[in-house]
């Protein structure tokens, strides 16, 4: 019998908060977003493989300060409060300040599937600093957003960001593809 040499998996689900994923103006393609995630979501948990819910938390007396009502993570997204875990950072990076290397670790996590809010934030920092720690990054293309900004549409700002980080930083493949490879 042949033992599965591939990496165990984990996926990382960044920010998808009230107030980033709920309040005006709306991350780009919001609905199929949602979607995307939470087919990976069940993915992940017909596999038994861990879910981790990583929650931006402001100083106590933001808006998001933990426990504040923005600060939560959006109703639609279909977590499992007894399996999935919930990581919460203060900073870009979702292993900066955080046990969440030392839990992927124990758990003998070798990649990790990112999606979440916003990609040239905190998801491009979560594939760098993944990378960095030596747990391979893989990117949902579509499975990933943001807002327009002055300089850039939001449309663009994911395109450049799957076109940039493929390759030398992560595995960059859309939510269709990754469930009919992990099959």
């Amino acid at each position: 019998m042949q033992q599965n040499l591939a990496p165990k998996q984990a996926l990382l689900v960044i920010d998808m908060q009230i107030g980033q994923c709920s309040v005006a103006p709306l991350p780009f393609q919001r609905e199929a977003l949602l979607d995307n995630i939470n087919q990976l979501i069940e993915h992940f948990h017909q596999h038994a493989l861990p879910v981790f819910f990583i929650r931006h938390a402001g100083p106590p007396g933001s808006p998001y300060a933990a426990g504040e009502k923005i600060w939560n993570v959006v109703p639609e997204l279909k977590f499992d409060a007894a399996r999935d875990k919930f990581v919460d950072k203060s900073r870009a990076s979702c292993f900066d300040g955080t046990d969440l290397a030392e839990i992927l670790q124990q758990k003998h996590i070798g990649e990790v599937v990112i999606v979440g809010l916003k990609t040239q934030y905190c998801v491009d920092t979560a594939c760098r600093s993944s990378l960095a720690l030596g747990i391979k990054p893989i990117l949902i293309s579509d499975g990933h957003s943001c807002i327009n900004t002055a300089q850039l549409s939001a449309a663009d700002i994911i395109a450049h960001h799957n076109a940039c980080l493929n390759g030398p930083i992560a595995r960059v493949m859309d939510t269709a593809a990754f469930i009919a490879a992990e099959q």
